[in-house]
């Protein structure tokens, strides 16, 4: 892979874990354990039916969740690695108070996000760089990159077919 097709995944991959809904929806289940049947809706009320509905087929394209009968909507282990990604990129938010000093757990992992799609420094403008996180950022960027390399179907650059 070229470093242009690299980055260019990297981005497209960042683009999609940043989305609120799957952020949500793959940390609800990680916190609180599989979804039931028909409950979708009072888990995440906030979020409208059709944008939920949207998450759901998109986490299931991405091989993120499944539906267990009997059981609901889980995690698969690709979802499962994906929250401990998550659960990463808050920490450095929270650490350096990105963006805001106090803000929610969404926000904070798509500012994260944000700032990993960034093109990598240099060794001389890292040293010049301001951002305080830059380290961190380094750590988090090759968890996901890592976490990447085991989910390719992030960064082929193009979004997974979802059926209507």
């Amino acid at each position: 892979m070229t470093p242009l097709a690299h980055t260019t995944g990297l981005r497209h991959a960042c683009t999609v874990l940043s989305r609120p809904g799957l952020i949500r929806l793959v940390t609800e289940i990680d916190d609180n354990g599989p979804i039931p049947p028909r409950s979708l809706t009072r888990t995440l009320p906030d979020l409208p039916d059709h944008h939920l509905h949207y998450t759901v087929r998109q986490a299931r394209a991405l091989g993120l969740v499944r539906h267990e009968p009997g059981v609901g909507l889980s995690l698969t282990p690709s979802g499962s690695g994906l929250t401990d990604i998550y659960d990463a990129l808050a920490r450095v938010a929270r650490r350096h108070h990105l963006p805001a000093p106090v803000c929610d757990f969404t926000t904070r992992v798509q500012h994260t996000l944000t700032l990993l799609a960034m093109p990598v420094l240099t060794t001389e403008q890292t040293e010049r760089d301001s951002r305080p996180a830059a380290e961190d950022l380094d750590g988090t960027r090759a968890l996901l990159q890592q976490w990447l390399q085991e989910n390719p179907q992030l960064t082929q650059g193009a979004e997974p077919v979802l059926a209507a």
